[in-house]
């Protein structure tokens, strides 16, 4: 990223000196370290100490879930590694993590529970936080919850859920249901979602995909900037360079010059929303020339190629193999989409969409797409999700070698169950409809095929202005801050502040905790809290573990095990014991004890889980596969296990499809839209036109295909589509409070330094009159904001960037340009992207569906 050391070491001495004067001034309960730059200048002789050591840990900052290690002396945390024992990444590493050190001592951080004093509500109002003990904010806490089911109105209770750890389900699953409440609203939507809607229909697989990059000859990232973000960017990051050296070649398809675009072969500058137009024309290149995979499609019968542009072929001369309806699919939708037809659309040149897809079935099968949400998370992304993701099938690249995998897992234990701790209300009420919306006719949510299966997360605020189905009472959240992370963010500001209660489990006060009844201070999940994720990565899974590795900063809880601890306690108090007998079910694997409080909860829990991988005799029983251990202490010692490399091709022939085969005719979305279409009494047509599909009818309906997109705002009042990109230095959007964070800010090419910016090409902003670096206002067709305009050429005429992760006014004072008088640094994309949703997945719409105007200040 071009950061010399001298450089960094000067960041890291400011940022040290300015965490002095804030601790003086805030009276933090957070000591200087003495030496800082000698610190940041000498790491071989820190990792040197004597009195420190290394400890396990992983790091949430982003859904890259790496494996850590934090070096501890005298009970503080001075410095990240990766945990070099991962077969996922090895010893490399990403910016992210090193900025947990900063948030973990920030003296922003909550430091004890807080309640609001004002009961008025609302983005103007000041709450009036004070103050209190854990005993008074829980008895609050407890009230309410009792006070719905002495009214039999369970189900007005909502949790929501940011990022979470491996026993999430003990909080964001188990609680709701014996409190009595469907209500469990997790982010999964606005950060993927419609990424996944294109394997699944295709092949059967509602998840993320791995990558073998060490393998692969040609690699098209398509919608995606792996050495930046997606999964596993420290995996990517390090792999690049061997990859290039190698000779694997690199395509990418992005509006913008993204860093992985600078070291591609080619950069192919779609237009924003227009990729399912780029891949149907790759499709028919593909077939008309003869290139897809014999061993893996199969073959027209004589031998000769019958896919002739303008004609259809008979299915009955075409033999298929693993895969199902490629001649259907020509028939219907790729016999006239020729690279000719595509560059008028998509604003590719014909002749470099007919060489990169010639060059990339050439290489097969050890090739890739690999896709990210750029191309579906839009209002119409869905059928560009199964038309980018069928390029890999057609060429034979689906679960192959240097191809895209789906990756295995770790075959883990079972956390106990709720379902006999369900009284008759609470299995009644959590029967009720879900307050985000899943399931109406409008917003299917086609999550693993069901009708209503996935979440629409963002439409929970209109769901609560609307009270439709219902009006929530009480909530909880926690690592979560959806008035910041959502588009159209206002609606969130009026539906929070509908909201009777809501108890925000947090390490910083954010945007959402403004709306708060209570703030509940939570542990930082790298250091302070026993935390367990997985992720795959270079052909391998691997599942981390870490313990705590300092006491807590403050007096703060783990909101997935201390805080339902704490409130079980309180509801048996209260004549309810559900919840607290439910949670001594959480035995200690080793000695069969019962939990005693929220820390011995967490312990058990994660034991529970992870007992396959820790316990021989479980490994065994559970048929597992790659690393074993002898013992608990010998697992959480080392702090990683890893799977086997993945088996090749070992899915073929075996999808989880309606067909068991690579779909191109999707037979399981025929089924999975036509029972949601028969659970409205509609037609499947009538499901696409209430999902924004008009122009998806018929049996097209079933083949991935062209549909122009949607997009707010006519290109004649708003000239430029917007694209929304992601920043090196952004952990899930809560590193801004981080000074690092701020000063590195310009590795994020384009961007400035403490600021923020809007980047337009040089030639649209001359056609405005507009100069780098003066004030202008971003206008959409529901919001605006002010920012500062920068000219960047690495990015297509007719649109305009901006980096996710400014704009906070909340989080802290770094983050916020007036902390105390609520003005952002810069600007949150999401105060002027409107909300609007790919329906088919439920996934939240940010890209190629807004259009904005830039005006002078």
């Amino acid at each position: 990223m071009n950061i010399t050391r001298r450089r960094f070491v000067q960041g890291a001495v400011a940022a040290g000196t300015a965490a002095f004067f804030w601790q003086a001034g805030c009276n933090a309960r957070l000591e200087t370290l003495e030496e800082t730059d000698a610190v940041v200048e000498m790491p071989q002789e820190v990792q040197g100490l004597a009195a420190g050591e290394w400890v396990p840990s992983g790091c949430l900052g982003c859904t890259s879930w790496c494996a850590k290690e934090v070096f501890v002396v005298d009970g503080r945390a001075i410095k990240i590694r990766a945990n070099a024992g991962s077969k996922v990444h090895g010893g490399n590493d990403c910016p992210r993590a090193h900025l947990a050190i900063q948030q973990v001592y920030d003296p922003d951080r909550i430091k004890q529970p807080m309640k609001r004093t004002n009961p008025r509500k609302g983005l103007d109002e000041d709450p009036q936080f004070v103050p209190i003990s854990w005993d008074e904010a829980m008895d609050m806490l407890a009230d309410k919850v009792m006070e719905l089911r002495e009214n039999d109105e369970t189900h007005k209770f909502v949790l929501f859920r940011g990022r979470y750890t491996n026993i999430n389900d003990l909080f964001y699953s188990s609680l709701p249901k014996i409190i009595g409440s469907p209500n469990n609203i997790s982010h999964s939507s606005i950060c993927a979602e419609a990424e996944k809607f294109g394997p699944y229909y295709t092949q059967g697989y509602w998840n993320y995909r791995d990558y073998d990059v060490a393998n692969t000859r040609y690699m098209i990232c398509w919608g995606v900037d792996p050495l930046c973000s997606n999964r596993q960017v420290s995996h990517y990051l390090n792999a690049f360079g061997g990859m290039l050296k190698n000779g694997v070649r690199i395509a990418t398809v992005d509006p913008k010059y993204s860093n992985t675009a600078a070291k591609s072969e080619v950069w192919m500058p779609v237009k924003p929303g227009q990729d399912g137009a780029l891949a149907t024309a790759m499709a028919h290149v593909i077939l008309s020339e003869g290139l897809w995979s014999r061993e893996f499609v199969g073959d027209f019968t004589d031998g000769s190629n019958h896919f002739i542009p303008g004609q259809d072929a008979n299915e009955a001369d075409f033999e298929e193999i693993y895969s199902h309806g490629v001649v259907k699919w020509w028939n219907l939708e790729l016999k006239d989409r020729t690279p000719e037809w595509a560059e008028e659309v998509c604003g590719v040149d014909a002749d470099t969409i007919r060489k990169v897809a010639v060059d990339f079935a050439s290489e097969a099968p050890h090739v890739m797409v690999f896709m990210g949400g750029g191309s579906n998370m839009q209002v119409r992304g869905a059928y560009n999700s199964m038309a980018v993701h069928a390029l890999n099938g057609l060429v034979g690249a689906a679960e192959n070698k240097g191809g895209t995998i789906t990756g295995r897992s770790a075959r883990l234990g079972s956390l106990p169950k709720p379902d006999d701790y369900m009284d008759e209300m609470a299995t009644t009420n959590s029967k009720q409809k879900k307050i985000d919306q899943r399931g109406y006719l409008e917003f299917p949510a086609l999550k693993d095929g069901k009708s209503g299966g996935g979440v629409v997360t963002n439409r929970v605020a209109d769901a609560i202005l609307m009270e439709d189905p219902y009006l929530p009472k009480v909530g909880i959240g926690y690592f979560c801050n959806f008035n910041y992370s959502c588009p159209e963010a206002s609606r969130w500001h009026e539906a929070m502040s509908k909201l009777e209660f809501y108890a925000h489990c947090v390490t910083h006060y954010s945007e959402m905790s403004h709306f708060a009844d209570l703030l509940l201070p939570s542990t930082h999940h790298m250091f302070e809290q026993m935390s367990s994720a997985a992720q795959k990565g270079n052909s391998f899974t691997h599942l981390w573990i870490g313990g705590r590795a300092i006491d807590p900063v403050y007096d703060v809880k783990n909101p997935e095990s201390e805080v339902p601890w704490m409130l079980a306690e309180k509801m048996a108090e209260r004549g309810f014991s559900n919840l607290m007998d439910f949670l001594k079910e959480f035995k200690d694997p080793e000695t069969g004890q019962a939990p005693g409080n929220g820390i011995e909860l967490e312990t058990n829990a994660f034991k529970i889980l992870t007992e396959p991988i820790w316990n021989p005799d479980a490994y065994v029983e559970a048929g597992n596969h790659g690393d074993s251990f002898d013992a608990w202490e010998a697992f959480l010692a080392k702090g990683i296990w890893n799977s086997d490399e993945y088996e090749f091709k070992k899915l073929w022939g075996k999808m989880p499809t309606a067909t068991e085969k690579f779909e191109f005719y999707s037979e399981t979305l025929k089924e999975a839209l036509e029972g949601h279409a028969e659970k409205h009494g509609v037609t499947a047509d009538d499901v696409l036109e209430a999902c924004k599909y008009g122009e998806s009818k018929g049996e097209r309906a079933f083949v991935p295909h062209y549909t122009p997109p949607f997009m707010h705002g006519s290109e004649q009042e708003y000239p430029f589509a917007f694209i929304d990109c992601k920043s090196h230095m952004a952990r899930e959007g809560r590193s801004s409070n981080c000074s690092w964070f701020q000063e590195f800010k310009d590795v994020d090419a384009g961007d400035m330094k403490w600021g923020d910016c809007i980047k337009l090409n040089p030639a649209d902003a001359a056609a405005l009159g507009l100069e780098d670096g003066e004030l202008v206002r971003v206008v959409s067709p529901t919001g605006e904001a002010v920012t500062t305009l920068k000219t960047w050429s690495a990015l297509r005429p007719g649109t305009a960037s901006k980096t996710y992760g400014q704009g906070h006014w909340a989080m802290g004072h770094v983050a916020a340009e007036d902390f105390v008088g609520r003005k952002s640094r810069g600007a949150n994309n999401n105060d002027f992207m409107t909300a609007d949703y790919e329906r088919l997945s439920g996934s939240t719409a940010f890209y190629g569906s807004f259009r904005v105007r830039i005006e002078k200040v």
